[in-house]
């Protein structure tokens, strides 16, 4: 006897929406070889019904209320794909699980504000929660840390998280433009939305780093102590810089176990040109976990877009209908620490700076002055030529130094009167 299908609600039908749908339709025999039974879309929201989708939709009904899609008796799973860390998404995500219907979400913002809330709700009602496409699109990274990583004390996790910022950086190298040039393509290409502010300001990673950190130390959600810092500062001349450093500049998702705390952080980087991550280009992602028995681990993919997050929305359908269910975060909710953050003004690491100064004697000893009176050690220093009186760059590479040492160097530098601009400043990761 065939096993009885999986019912779907399908709220939100843009590009990852039908992409379910999509692959739903087209793998279908292969999907119910997987899940041990079919999976189909039963009902369906959206905000616009008469939008061509370029399929039909003739079998499914529709809804126009989220929420009620949450607990319809035609719906055995709730897939929440509307985005945004409240009002609709949120409604519907609380009312399907309060109700003990499992809910499968794409949605970062919503995990990143309210993940530990939508855990206990969860386990409240004996409902399970999936989120395998709210981070990295496609990589099956949270399946990776939760399941295949099981073992080991994660150390650190780094990772690429964003498709957009990484495209811009990879144009920016390779053409030589700035960043407001290789933004607007990208919006052209699709690559970056009107309003580009979550990508390129770093939200987006950050919200996608901090369900990471929560994963893999087990410890609650905290969004709001993640440091963030977005791409916008990053120049053509800092591209060119790096590159004779020997250095790829990347926006980097950075969380660590340390003996003070966990640090989370999202920031441009400095990574070596042999380094793994260094090679991730375009609208690629990749995750890099440090384990203690594993050692390294990286996954590398299409972290966005219609096929490669409907894959991993589908990944957890899978799961579901095969009856695999685990906590949302790899322990209880009640078991998730309540471990301390580490403020970024405990960082320590080695910082490349960026000054444009005027050419003149004495400048470059002003400069090491403030850096030394600050706790600063200079490692190395570029400078090209010479324009008697103009302004000209000039690149310092410092030692490990802590981040509230190096802040209090940039407001000494930048007071000198010499120099032109406040510092560009990147941290340099060799991890």
């Amino acid at each position: 006897m065939t096993a009885a299908p999986l019912r779907v609600g399908l709220a939100g039908l843009g590009t990852v929406g039908m992409g379910v749908m999509r692959v739903l339709r087209d793998n279908a025999a292969h999907v119910a070889a997987r899940g041990g039974r079919p999976i189909v879309v039963s009902v369906v929201c959206a905000r616009d019904r008469t939008r061509n989708r370029g399929m039909t939709l003739d079998t499914v009904r529709w809804v126009d209320d989220a929420e009620a899609l949450a607990t319809d008796p035609e719906v055995d799973v709730a897939v929440e794909l509307i985005g945004g860390s409240d009002g609709p998404a949120a409604a519907l995500a609380f009312a399907a699980l309060q109700a003990g219907r499992p809910l499968i979400t794409a949605n970062k913002a919503l995990l990143a504000r309210h993940g530990v809330a939508l855990a206990r709700a969860a386990e409240a009602s004996g409902a399970s929660l999936a989120y395998e496409a709210a981070v990295a699109g496609g990589i099956p990274v949270i399946k990776a840390l939760r399941e295949g990583l099981a073992a080991n004390r994660i150390r650190r996790i780094a990772g690429i998280l964003n498709g957009t910022c990484n495209f811009i950086l990879t144009s920016m190298r390779e053409r030589g433009q700035d960043f407001a040039d290789v933004l607007a393509e990208a919006q052209k290409l699709g690559y970056a939305e009107t309003d580009p502010s979550f990508d390129v300001d770093g939200v987006d990673t950050a919200h996608k780093l901090a369900i990471l950190a929560a994963l893999a130390f087990g410890r609650e959600v905290r969004f709001d102590d993640v440091y963030v810092e977005g791409i916008r500062a990053i120049s053509a001349q800092d591209i060119a810089f790096a590159r004779e450093l020997g250095f790829r500049i990347k926006l980097l998702g950075i969380a660590r176990r340390t003996e003070a705390g966990i640090d989370t952080r999202v920031h441009p980087c400095l990574i070596p040109e042999q380094s793994p991550l260094s090679r991730v280009d375009g609208v690629y992602n990749a995750v890099v976990a440090e384990g203690d028995f594993v050692g390294r681990v990286m996954l590398e993919g299409r972290g966005a877009g219609a096929g490669p997050t409907a894959s991993a929305v589908v990944a957890d359908l899978i799961d579901l209908a095969r009856g695999r269910v685990a906590p949302p975060f790899g322990v209880p909710a009640a078991l998730l620490a309540a471990t301390p953050s580490v403020p970024m003004t405990d960082h320590v690491g080695a910082y490349y700076l960026r000054l444009m100064v005027v050419d003149r004697p004495g400048v470059i000893a002003d400069v090491a002055g403030a850096l030394r009176d600050s706790g600063v050690s200079l490692e190395s220093m570029l400078q090209h030529g010479r324009a008697p009186g103009e302004a000209v760059p000039i690149v310092l590479v410092t030692h490990d130094t802590r981040e509230a040492a190096m802040r209090l160097a940039i407001d000494r530098i930048e007071r000198l009167d010499s120099v032109l601009e406040r510092p560009s400043v990147i941290r340099i990761e060799h991890g």
